[in-house]
């Protein structure tokens, strides 16, 4: 049935810096199984591997399904450094699996297709709000606390103007 919401406005701890880091992966030819089965079971298992790490960054993620055969996951970040470690590292999971992507792709005619996108969003340059919600977002990723917390209006929770 989902999570319980939570009563009342909430909106997100965070008050650092941000990353957040979309990536998708779309079937451009259903049949061809061989070619996009490989990158979509991917990463579940480097999602696997980050969760066990404490210290990789990841600080949340959602997975959801986009347009039609599309499936896109958002992720938020402590850092793009931190991202960028995982992205490069010869020990993880993630880079056998680009390998093996780019052998794919090189073999494939446009069965499958990947993106990504990166935001480094500055403290104060962001701000959350959730009525009535389940844990969503970057407050999923981070913690709940009350509105009035941050603020009681967005400009305030974007730091335009001081909270009374």
């Amino acid at each position: 049935m989902g999570a319980k919401p939570i009563r009342g406005r909430i909106t997100a701890a965070a008050e650092q810096d941000v990353v957040v880091f979309l990536i998708g992966i779309r079937i451009n030819r259903l049949r061809s199984v061989r070619r996009w089965w490989p990158v979509s079971t991917a990463m579940p298992r480097m999602l696997a591997e980050l969760a066990a790490d404490r210290d990789s960054g990841l600080l949340g993620h959602r997975m959801r399904l986009g347009p039609p055969r599309t499936v896109e996951l958002v992720q938020y970040w402590e850092s793009p450094q931190k991202l960028l470690a995982y992205a490069a590292d010869r020990d993880g999971l993630h880079r056998p699996a680009w390998a093996a992507f780019n052998r794919l792709v090189r073999e494939s005619r446009g069965e499958v297709g990947i993106w990504h996108e990166t935001y480094v969003v500055p403290a104060g340059s962001y701000e959350t709000v959730y009525v009535d919600m389940p844990l969503h977002g970057l407050a999923a990723a981070t913690a709940p606390v009350p509105v009035a917390h941050r603020g009681e209006s967005a400009a305030e929770r974007l730091g335009r103007r001081r909270a009374s």
